[in-house]
C-alpha cells in the first residue's frame, strides 16, 4: 500500500504542475463569508417560499450528506469541536480540495479500507466525486448507473453486491464542519432562484431577412435570439425519448470521457444528482447516424460556412447535445474564433453572455488563453458572481431560450449555459464575416495548443488560407480593406479629443 507521505507528495506534485481540472476551480469562501445555516435548517427553509436566503431545493434532493454542515456553524455551537480535524489526525492541516487530491491516488479497495479508519476519513472517501471519477476512468463498454457513483462501481466490478440492502444515504457524521464538502453538495440539490431567471435582455427578432441579420447582428458582433427558424424541422415534431432511443439503437455517442447508449444515458440522467452532470456532447452523431443530420436544416442565416472549403478536413462543427436539468456549460469562448448557432429542440436553456472585452467575474484566463479557470460548477457561479453583474456598467446579455428558438452566438463572446430541464438540441459553430479573426486566430504562435476539433492543428491556417484564396479569389484582401477603414474611422478624434490628448500630436491647453 502507498504510504501517506507518498501520496501526499504526489499530491503537492500535481498541484504545482497540473492545469486546472476541465477548466475549472472551487472559489474558497473570504473572511465574513462562510455559510452560517445548518443543514437540517437549511433543508427545511429551502422547502419554504419565502426563506432566508431565496434558496429552493430540488424535490428529489437527499436530505443527508454524512452530515457535513457549513463550517460557519462550528462558530455558532459552543463547545463543539470538528470532528473532520479529529479524523484526519496529522492530515488536519491540509485544505478539503487537497485531502481530496490525496484520496484521488487511491483504488477503490483502499478507499474502501480508509473509508473505516475513522469518522472523518468515512465522509472523505465517500465523496461521489471520488467514485465518479474511479468509474468513468475504469468502467468500460456500458455504463449503467446505479443510484450513486460507488454504488456503480460496485455493480460493474461486483456484481454479487446487492445495494437494495444498503441505505443510500450512508451514515450521519455528527460534528463535521466542511465549506467545501458542504458547498459541492449545496451545488447538486439548488434549483435555480427566479431572480438568477428574470433578465432577459437579448434582442429577439421573427422573419428577418438574411440581409437584416448580416447588417444588425452578425457584422458588428451582436447575439441575438431568433424564433420561427425550426418549424418545418423533422426533429422538432420527431425527437423525443422513445423516437431517439428506437432510431439510435446500440450507437454510443460522446458523454464526456465515455461512450454511451441513449439508453444508457437516459438511466444516468433519471437518477443522478450531482454538481457537474454529465452532457452528451458528440460532434460525429451524423456520420453515427445518418438520419440525424437529415432531420434539421441550417437556418438560412448560418449557410455561409467558410470552413466548408476544408471539406473532410474542416475541424469539428456541429454537435448534437442532450443533457438533464444543471447540465450545461461553464463560461467559455467557441473554438477556433467561430461564431454559432444553438438552436433548442426539447427543454429550455438559459444562457448568460458577455461581450469580448468583458471578462466574466469568477472567470480567470491565462494570458495566452490555452487555460481558463472558473467556478467548479455553473450553480456555484450563480451563487457567488452573478449579483455582482447587476451593477457593472456592462451587464450581461441575458436569455431563456426555449424550444423552437435559435440562438446566435458571435465570435468571441464568454457564454454560459444551463439546461433548465431535460433538454435537447443542435449547436454548429461557422465561419462568415469572422474570416479574418479566424485566420489570425489559426496563426496564433501557440496556435496548436488553442486549435480544437482537427489532429492537424499546426497546417489548419496554411490549408485554410489557401482553400479561401483558391475558392474565393481576392476575399481575404476585400475584407482587410474593409476592416482597415473601419478601424480608421474609430480612430478619428474630434477637436475636443485632440486638444485634450498630449499624445494625439496636436496642442493642449495648459493651466
Amino acid at each position: 500500500m502507498l504510504s501517506s507521505k507518498t501520496l501526499f507528495s504526489r499530491a503537492m506534485k500535481r498541484k504545482k504542475r497540473k492545469k486546472v481540472p476541465d477548466g475549472k476551480m472551487r472559489r474558497k469562501p473570504v473572511s465574513g463569508e462562510r455559510i452560517s445555516v445548518s443543514k437540517k435548517s437549511q433543508i427545511r427553509e429551502c422547502n419554504e417560499d419565502d426563506n432566508e436566503f431565496g434558496f429552493g431545493l430540488k424535490s428529489s434532493a437527499p436530505s443527508s450528506n454524512h452530515g457535513v454542515q457549513p463550517l460557519g456553524n462550528l462558530y455558532l455551537a459552543s463547545g463543539t469541536i470538528n470532528t473532520r480535524n479529529i479524523g484526519l489526525g496529522n492530515m488536519q492541516i491540509l485544505t478539503d480540495e487537497l485531502v481530496l487530491d490525496v484520496l484521488g491516488f487511491l483504488d477503490a479497495t483502499h478507499l474502501g479500507i480508509l473509508a473505516c479508519v475513522s469518522k472523518s476519513f468515512y465522509v472523505f472517501a465517500n465523496h461521489e466525486p471520488l467514485w465518479r471519477n474511479l468509474v468513468l476512468d475504469n468502467v468500460k463498454g456500458g455504463l449503467l448507473y446505479n443510484k450513486t457513483w460507488k454504488y456503480t462501481y460496485l455493480a460493474a466490478f461486483y456484481p454479487s453486491f446487492d445495494g437494495s440492502v444498503v441505505d443510500i444515504s450512508g451514515l450521519r457524521v455528527r460534528d463535521f464542519y466542511s465549506d467545501y464538502l458542504f458547498q459541492s453538495w449545496l451545488c447538486a440539490n439548488l434549483e435555480m432562484k427566479p431572480e438568477w431567471l428574470e433578465r432577459d435582455n437579448i434582442v429577439r427578432r421573427k422573419g428577418i431577412s438574411v440581409e437584416e441579420f448580416v447588417l444588425n447582428f452578425e457584422e458588428p458582433n451582436k447575439p441575438v435570439l431568433l424564433e420561427g427558424c425550426l418549424d418545418n424541422w423533422v426533429a422538432r415534431e420527431k425527437w423525443n425519448r422513445d423516437y431517439l432511443i428506437q432510431l439510435c439503437d446500440d450507437v454510443r455517442f460522446s458523454v464526456g470521457p465515455v461512450d454511451m447508449k441513449l439508453e444508457e444515458f437516459f438511466l444516468y440522467s433519471d437518477q443522478a444528482i450531482e454538481e457537474r452532470p454529465l452532457y452528451l456532447f458528440d460532434p460525429k452523431f451524423a456520420d453515427k447516424v445518418p438520419r440525424l443530420g437529415s432531420e434539421y436544416d441550417v437556418p438560412v442565416y448560418f449557410r455561409e460556412d467558410l470552413f466548408g472549403v476544408l471539406g473532410k478536413e474542416r475541424p469539428d462543427y456541429r454537435w448534437i447535445i442532450i443533457g438533464p436539468s444543471g447540465s450545461g456549460s461553464s463560461f467559455h469562448i467557441d473554438p477556433n474564433s467561430t461564431s454559432a448557432w444553438n438552436a433548442v429542440i426539447r427543454g429550455s436553456k438559459k444562457w448568460v453572455l458577455f461581450p469580448p472585452d468583458v471578462v466574466p467575474p469568477g472567470v480567470h484566463p491565462s494570458p495566452d488563453g490555452a487555460e481558463v479557470a472558473c467556478p467548479v460548477s455553473i450553480i456555484e457561479w450563480f451563487m457567488n458572481f452573478y449579483a455582482a453583474t447587476k451593477t457593472w456598467e456592462k451587464k450581461p446579455i441575458e436569455c431563456i431560450c426555449k424550444a423552437g428558438e435559435v440562438i446566435f452566438v458571435p465570435n468571441g463572446w464568454w457564454h454560459l449555459v444551463i439546461n433548465l430541464e431535460e433538454s435537447i438540441a443542435i449547436t454548429q459553430n461557422y465561419v462568415s464575416r469572422n474570416l479574418l479573426n479566424v485566420l489570425d486566430f489559426l496563426k496564433r504562435p501557440n496556435a496548436s495548443m488553442l486549435v480544437s476539433g482537427t489532429k492537424d492543428r499546426v497546417n489548419l491556417y496554411d490549408k485554410f488560407k489557401n482553400a479561401i484564396d483558391a475558392s474565393f479569389p481576392g476575399t481575404i484582401d476585400q475584407l482587410a480593406r474593409k476592416a482597415e477603414e473601419k478601424a480608421a474611422e474609430q480612430k478619428k478624434l474630434s477637436f475636443w479629443d485632440s486638444v485634450s490628448d498630449s499624445n494625439a500630436g496636436a496642442f493642449k491647453f495648459s493651466f
